[in-house]
């Protein structure tokens, strides 16, 4: 077998490590790639791993595949097949992480209802600011509008337009407000014609939501049950456009934005987009067909 220059032991050996082999497997297996097979303490004595160490170093090996043990008169090692080696490592690192996560993901389940009775008793004696909470990660926007609209029972309207956290047609979660009889009402911002807009107006309708457009809508902004929502604006301090949600549940910020929501849905006529689109916005027409 050819021996490994000591250029391409150097690249290989990083490379190796990448993938998940600590320095010693790694120099080990490199060095037995290159030789049809050594003993343990002339094997050490080559890959420049200490004696005391080198049975655990092959241990390990064999157990993740790279090498394996030829008996014979003393007890050699030889290297596993790269093509065979690396990628039956990988697909066994695969599955333990897709276990892992497995149960990670029913550990956190569970760790959410026990702590949501704590956190709520934590909460009382709250001060007059804190039903209002800036949220600036989109992740975690996207939770509690995935919450909220999961929870609605009766209303639900909302200011809508890109950039999307959460899309209410993914997950089916504007079908199943509807089912519950939730009546849905979405203005959306249709400022820019095009195909996806398209789609998107088809989706609120399909699913039993009232959609109307205007070109330019003051924020994003839902609201669930007169009781709770979210608004949220751009940041217009930092270099790169972000947005920052309120997030609140208060009956009176509520009522004031569902306010403001009532007078821009009487602005708007019914949004029924019409091939071929006008330049830059979407034809629309009215309830009567007539615009």
């Amino acid at each position: 077998m050819k021996e490994l220059s000591e250029q391409e032991y150097q690249r290989f050996w990083r490379r190796v490590q990448q993938i998940g082999l600590n320095a010693y497997e790694a120099r080990s297996y490199l060095v037995l790639v290159g030789h049809p097979r050594f003993k343990a303490l002339e094997l050490a004595a080559r890959a420049h791993v200490p004696r005391q160490k080198i049975y655990e170093v092959l241990d390990s090996l064999v157990e993740k595949g790279f090498a394996q043990v030829i008996q014979e008169k003393t007890k050699l090692f030889s290297a596993i097949e790269p093509e065979v080696a690396i990628s039956h490592y990988l697909a066994r690192r695969t599955r333990m992480l897709e276990r892992e996560l497995a149960e990670q993901s029913k550990l956190a389940l569970g760790l959410v209802d026990d702590l949501h009775a704590a956190y709520s008793e934590g909460q009382e004696g709250r001060g007059t600011l804190d039903p209002l909470r800036l949220v600036s990660d989109a992740g975690q926007i996207a939770a509690h509008y995935r919450r909220m609209l999961s929870e609605v029972t009766r209303e639900y309207v909302e200011f809508a337009g890109p950039p999307y956290a959460v899309d209410p047609l993914e997950d089916d979660l504007l079908g199943e407000a509807r089912a519950r009889g939730v009546n849905c009402q979405i203005l959306v911002a249709a400022n820019g014609a095009d195909e996806h807009l398209t789609r998107r107006l088809e989706g609120y309708r399909r699913q039993g939501a009232e959609v109307r457009a205007l070109p330019v809508l003051p924020m994003k902004l839902a609201i669930f049950d007169g009781r709770a929502g979210l608004f949220a604006m751009l940041d217009p301090v930092v270099t790169r456009p972000t947005w920052t949600a309120v997030v609140f549940e208060h009956a009176a910020m509520a009522g004031a934005m569902g306010n403001l929501f009532r007078q821009y849905w009487q602005q708007a006529p019914e949004a029924r987009v019409l091939a071929p689109f006008s330049e830059g916005i979407p034809a629309l027409a009215g309830a009567d067909g007539r615009g």
